[in-house]
């Protein structure tokens, strides 16, 4: 049996591209070019019927390392706690108040972008300190 090499994480938003906006913001991650023939997405979009407009969007690591985000319009709002999430990691290898100052930091920057701080979950016997928020449109997700 093969192993799969490659994935992607898939969102079910009311706003692909805006989300998708954020998440470049937040990891660094980039908007491919738009597709041969197209000089701007904005053109793509144009191309596309109404009801395909706006209906999704990606973004990558620039690197090729992380797994390509995509983003689909559904029509129905969040309803319920996320069965998975993601952990931004900007506390690796860092430890008690150091780990702590590095969380709030990107803490600080995340809020600035629309992001929702949750609470702060600071260390204890078991775990380090972690930051759970929620992005733009609900969605949770920790920095750990």
């Amino acid at each position: 049996m093969a192993s799969i090499m490659k994935f992607q994480v898939t969102f079910d938003c009311a706003e692909p591209e805006r989300l998708a906006r954020f998440w470049c913001e937040v990891l660094g991650y980039v908007v491919p070019p738009p597709p041969e023939g197209f000089a701007t997405w904005d053109d793509f979009k144009r191309s596309l019927p109404p009801e395909q407009q706006d209906a999704s969007f990606a973004c990558s690591d620039p690197s090729g390392v992380g797994p390509r985000l995509y983003f689909q319009r559904v029509p129905e709002g969040k309803a319920a706690k996320n069965r998975l999430h993601l952990d931004v990691r900007v506390g690796t290898g860092l430890v008690g108040d150091e780990r702590l100052a590095a969380l709030e930091a990107e803490c600080a920057r995340l809020v600035a972008l629309g992001a929702v701080h949750v609470r702060t979950l600071l260390a204890d016997d078991v775990n380090e300190s972690c930051i759970p928020m929620q992005d733009i449109e609900g969605n949770e997700f920790c920095i750990d």
